[in-house]
């Protein structure tokens, strides 16, 4: 039986900026970081939009909480092989857009980056991972460089690392447990978009309840239908132009390989074979998705090729 609740990534966008539910994002967000938060306001971004094209945006969701900080959300269902950096600039850039011009440097916002990727983003056995800046001895590692007492009254924290942007990478898809703690309890809803009746995480009682399909009106309901569709098939797309792309790559490398009748051709062969394949199933998912009438800074977006390159196919 399917769920009737809406997904995470959608609620963002449409109904978790109204502040009645500001308490399943709180939920959330406290649940993560650890702390009690309170979301104060949400803030202009460019991915604080509601147009078709919102899932292809930067950042869906940039919100300040009552201390001041800011806390960028992002959800990602198509593979990026640069979206570290992609999380590095919405970071930076979230950081000097909101310091006033001339304002001192101890005025720069400390950020929370939290990533919700439904891709296989880097290599690792767990699915929530965290990142800071730790500054570490060179010749003692286990002494960690510290705010001075006079720091610590104006900056919350004790370690100088405190002061610079955090990291949440959450790899939904890599969840397969039985939820056993609050934050399992989000991530398996994350991922399977059912929350347990047992489920009990602040905030997951009041999502259960406002997230609801069936809540909407007509008008919202057809136009959540089609962004899921949309999502579904811009994922076929892509995923099969990168298919048929490897496929054609590797029997082209074998096919070079062995005509040079070597080991070391054959390898040779299946990298540069791999290689070819990669940029041809690009440019054969660019050409679908361009069929589609998607924009072409979209398709640039998902693809990596430049406009020019797309507007030649």
């Amino acid at each position: 039986m399917s769920s009737n609740l809406i997904r995470f990534d959608w609620a963002m966008k449409r109904l978790l900026r109204d502040k009645s539910n500001y308490v399943v994002l709180e939920g959330f967000l406290s649940t993560l970081l650890g702390e009690d938060l309170k979301i104060c306001k949400f803030l202009e971004s460019e991915g604080n939009q509601t147009d078709a094209h919102d899932k292809f945006n930067r950042v869906d969701l940039l919100a300040e909480d009552t201390k001041g900080e800011l806390l960028i959300i992002e959800v990602q269902n198509n593979r990026e092989l640069d979206y570290f950096h992609r999380m590095l600039y919405g970071v930076s850039k979230a950081i000097t857009e909101y310091i006033g011009l001339g304002d001192e440097y101890s005025n720069v916002r400390k950020v929370y980056s939290v990533n919700i990727v439904y891709f296989d983003l880097g290599q690792g056995k767990d699915y929530v991972y965290h990142g800071k800046t730790v500054f570490q001895g060179m010749h003692e590692p286990e002494d960690i460089l510290q705010l001075s007492i006079h720091q610590r009254e104006m900056f919350v924290g004790k370690e100088a690392g405190d002061v610079f942007p955090e990291y949440y990478v959450l790899r939904v898809n890599e969840f397969d447990k039985v939820a056993r703690t609050p934050l399992d309890e989000w991530i398996q809803f994350l991922k399977t978009g059912e929350i347990e009746k047992t489920a009990t995480a602040k905030g997951l009682p009041e999502a259960r309840e406002r997230l609801r399909i069936d809540a909407l009106d007509d008008t919202e309901k057809q136009a959540y239908y089609r962004d899921m569709e949309a999502i579904r098939y811009q994922k076929s797309v892509i995923f099969t132009g990168w298919y048929e792309g490897r496929a054609d790559g590797l029997a082209e490398g074998r096919a070079e390989g062995k005509a040079e009748g070597k080991a070391e051709g054959l390898a040779e062969g299946l990298a540069e074979g791999l290689a070819e394949g990669k940029v041809e199933g690009l440019r054969q998912t660019a050409f679908n998705m361009k069929k589609q009438g998607l924009p072409v800074s979209v398709i640039s977006q998902c693809t990596g090729l430049t406009e020019e390159e797309i507007a030649n196919l």
